[in-house]
């Protein structure tokens, strides 16, 4: 496969050779971002929540259920999957954070294995640079930064995942690991899209973004985060569970409409990530896999 400089691709796990992304509004992405830090693009479209906002209140209507087919044939969506019957979506953001059957997506038994949160594209970092991720593409990220606060001084050193949800993915995401929450807070931000096209413009899209993160205990791994990212397109993230004592795969919440991220931080030497994600992060490539499935490890197990 001929690959351009402009194009995206992964790796499909259990594969090798590398997939070109089908990015659904490719068009639209191409064209905001041409020139996007220096015109009223960047103010209109992703500084304010203006845009998808609206954009959420279309999607959430009647009138965007005529979308549902398109997007089905267009990304090659397997309805078998689905707990309820396409026709009874009644607007297209009922299919886009639909629901799956119970077996759709089975998981690992191993106490010590950390599941993916969600589907996606992941990229993992087994190790931070101090309290500093220096990524592939993309601005260096500071976890201070990032958690905007002492939270960040908890990973130095540590490891951190991030998985990238496309309008493709079962859009419901879940907890890798069990523990007890200690602490949640939710950031303010702007709505810059999460595709690599963005990234790779150096726009530091996860500290600009609008996120919240979830502080989770565990004795086994100590302290994990879980940052939920909204992007272009993002009405709300939804927080579905009530609780403060988790166990792995329960469901934690849901994306409502757009391109969306998770990321995954974990303290110093506390777990190892598989290593075919380990590889193929290193080669530049993300890995696409579905929630339930294995990324990591707890240290020692």
């Amino acid at each position: 496969m001929t690959q351009k400089s402009e194009d995206v691709f992964y790796i499909e796990r259990g594969n090798t050779s590398p997939q070109r992304e089908i990015i659904y509004g490719e068009k639209f992405i191409r064209w905001a971002y041409q020139d996007a830090n220096s015109s009223w693009k960047d103010k209109l479209l992703f500084k304010s929540p203006l845009l998808s906002n609206l954009l959420g209140k279309y999607y959430d209507s009647k009138l965007s259920k005529g979308k549902i087919k398109g997007a089905i044939e267009q990304l090659k969506i397997d309805t078998n999957e689905f707990l309820d019957p396409v026709d009874s979506y009644q607007s297209f953001n009922q299919f886009f954070y639909r629901r799956l059957k119970p077996d759709a997506r089975p998981y690992s038994q191993d106490k010590f294995d950390i599941i993916s949160p969600g589907d996606g594209r992941i990229h993992v970092f087994p190790k931070l640079n101090d309290d500093t991720l220096i990524p592939i593409k993309g601005k260096n990220i500071s976890m201070t930064e990032l958690l905007e606060g002492e939270d960040g001084g908890l990973f130095k050193d540590g490891a951190l995942a991030i998985l990238r949800l496309c309008p493709a993915d079962y859009h419901r995401y879940h907890f890798p690991y069990e523990g007890q929450i200690t602490r949640q807070l939710e950031i303010p931000g702007a709505y810059h899209s999460v595709n690599p096209i963005a990234i790779a413009l150096g726009i530091d899209v996860f500290c600009e973004n609008k996120r919240s993160y979830t502080l989770i205990k565990n004795p086994d791994i100590g302290m994990y985060c879980f940052m939920e990212v909204a992007a272009f397109g993002v009405a709300s993230m939804v927080e579905t569970n009530q609780t403060k004592e988790i166990k792995r795969m329960d469901e934690k919440g849901y994306f409502e409409f757009g391109g969306s991220t998770i990321i995954l931080i974990f303290q110093k030497d506390k777990i190892e990530f598989s290593e075919d994600l380990i590889a193929n992060s290193g080669n530049g490539y993300e890995t696409l896999l579905k929630v339930g499935e294995t990324i990591a490890k707890v240290k020692g197990s």
